[in-house]
Order: structure tokens, then C-alpha cells, then sequence
């Protein structure tokens, strides 16, 4: 039984109670546009959040079938009850979408909706967010044994400071992993930023972004290995489409951006159709705050000679 047996699951019973995983999918009107929805086309969503973008996947044409993927299993499980009325067209598999290996089918088109979820930073136990207090969680897949805690309790003085530089473009990373270390063991999300916004200079401190931001950033990335697997993403997915078919990607910060606009550009079997990445438009920042870093950027599979 290989990776995608194992992980391939039915759609879940919905729960009694609405799950409280809630993500307001952005750009979708420019993703739907984009993708071009042809009638009884088969597409893959890997990161299917709370199913916004597959809702609005099948709607946009008759007979759309959808294969959702997600590491979290309560984003599943949201995806699951909101989209129940199209049970019989969507097919659920949990894991990461770097691990996902088609058998012998080819998309009529891919989407993948970057970083984390709201729903993942508003549920507080979940520890994504400095503005709860919480255990220092971070696992999109809570199957995996890494998390946030094993990184800031054990890891490496100069491993803290590279992954908050590296991953969060941190650059007082230094002076930061060298008072978590002196101030270790932390148990709680608010305890570490507690630290954090000690050892700063006070114009730091009072900036317009918390100062414990870019290290909560770098820590999820690395917990989840957010860049490796999109990497690793971007380098199968391209094979996964028939020709003429698309791939969309929303990016969220510089670092993912800057591996799509390069692997979709370096791709030998890409076209890429924005030259420059698609932003929300104003009604949609207004309504969605949250939406004003999204960059949507897409591709097309060229024609096999």
C-alpha cells in the first residue's frame, strides 16, 4: 500500500457541531477567471483550507469533479461539512501536497492557496499566533512530531538565529536567539513573544508589525517545511496537467513568491500567463483584510511535441 492509500480518506461524516475551522478564501473571482473551468473537468485543489476555492471550482461549470488536499486534519473535516452537498464529486486525501502522487491522471487544472489558514491562526490552541496564549504547537499536520517548542527549547543558538533570518527576514535574528536561549525553556506562544519584545530596541519594539513577528513566521516555515515542500511542489505538479491546462498559485510573503515566480518561469513545460502577479482588488481588501498580501500568479502546460 503506497503513500496515497494510506492517506487517500472519505470524505468524513459531517460533525454535529460546525467545525470551527473558518478561512475566507481570497482572489477567487481572479483564480476561477484564470483557471478557465471547463464542464466535467477534473481539478486538484492542494490546499483546500475550508473549501472556498473548491465551491467555487464546482460552481463555475456543470459535472466538475475536485481532488482536495490538506495537511490539517480540522481543515478536512471543514471542507468536508461545507462542501457536503457535492460528496459525490470530491474526493479528500490528507497530507502534504508534496507527498501527493497521482495515479495516471492528469488535471484539467491545479490551485494551491499558500501558508497558513485564518482558521489556523484564529484557533488558539493551535499556537500559530502570538495574540492567544497557547502551547507552542505550529504543526499543520498534527501527526508529525516536530513542533515549535522542540525548535525554540532545543535547537542550536546559531540554528534559531539562521531559521529567523532565513525564514522570517529577521535581522536582529541574532540578539533574539540569543535571549530565548538565556531565557529557555518557553511553554507558551504569549511567553515567547514576551521575550522577544524585551531584547529589542524600543523604536523596534513599537514599529508598526509586533516585533515577535518575523520570528513566528520563521518558526511555522520551518516546523512545517513550508519552502522544501513547495519546492518540491512546484517541481512534480507542472506533470500532473493535461496540456493546455493551467496551474494557479496565491502566495502570501516574498520567500513563497519568489519560488513560484521561479519555478513556474524555469518550468520546461510551462508557459507563464502573468507577468506580473494578480492582486485583490480594492472591494475585496476592504472585506478581507487579511487578503492584501495575496499575490496570484498562473501557468499554462504547453502542448506535447
Amino acid at each position: 500500500m503506497d503513500l496515497n492509500d494510506l492517506n487517500a480518506i472519505a470524505p468524513p461524516e459531517p460533525p454535529t457541531e460546525a467545525p470551527a475551522f473558518v478561512h475566507i478564501s481570497v482572489l477567487s473571482r481572479e483564480l476561477i477567471a484564470g483557471l478557465a473551468i471547463s464542464p466535467g473537468g477534473h481539478y486538484l485543489d492542494a490546499t483546500v483550507g475550508g473549501g472556498g476555492h473548491s465551491r467555487s471550482i464546482l460552481e463555475a461549470s456543470p459535472d466538475v469533479r475536485i481532488t482536495a488536499i490538506d495537511r490539517d486534519e480540522q481543515a478536512i473535516a471543514a471542507a468536508s461539512a461545507s462542501l457536503a452537498d457535492y460528496t459525490a464529486k470530491i474526493e479528500f486525501w490528507q497530507g502534504n501536497f508534496a507527498d501527493y502522487e497521482p495515479q495516471e491522471r492528469k488535471f484539467d487544472g491545479i490551485i494551491a492557496d499558500l501558508g497558513v489558514s485564518s482558521a489556523q491562526f484564529d484557533i488558539a490552541e493551535r499556537g500559530f499566533s502570538f495574540r492567544h496564549e497557547a502551547s507552542l504547537d505550529m504543526r499543520m499536520d498534527r501527526r508529525q512530531p516536530l513542533t515549535a517548542a522542540e525548535i525554540i527549547n532545543r535547537w542550536e543558538e546559531a540554528q534559531l538565529a539562521d531559521i529567523f533570518f532565513k525564514y522570517g527576514e529577521e535581522r536582529l535574528s541574532r540578539r533574539i536567539a540569543r535571549r530565548i536561549v538565556e531565557k529557555r525553556p518557553f511553554k507558551t506562544t504569549t511567553d515567547l513573544a514576551y521575550a522577544i519584545a524585551g531584547c529589542v530596541p524600543r523604536q523596534y519594539r513599537y514599529g508598526k508589525i509586533h516585533p515577535a513577528t518575523r520570528v513566528f513566521q520563521a518558526l511555522r516555515i520551518a516546523v512545517n517545511q513550508e519552502l522544501t515542500s513547495l519546492e518540491k511542489f512546484l517541481n512534480k505538479a507542472p506533470n500532473w496537467l493535461k496540456p493546455g491546462s493551467k496551474i494557479a498559485i496565491i502566495s502570501f510573503h516574498s520567500l513563497e513568491d519568489r519560488l513560484v515566480k521561479h519555478g513556474l518561469r524555469e518550468s520546461e513545460i510551462l508557459r507563464v500567463l502573468t507577468k506580473k502577479p494578480i492582486l485583490p482588488q480594492e472591494d475585496e481588501m476592504e472585506n478581507n483584510p487579511r487578503s492584501r498580501s495575496a499575490k496570484l500568479r498562473i501557468a499554462e502546460r504547453i502542448a506535447e511535441s
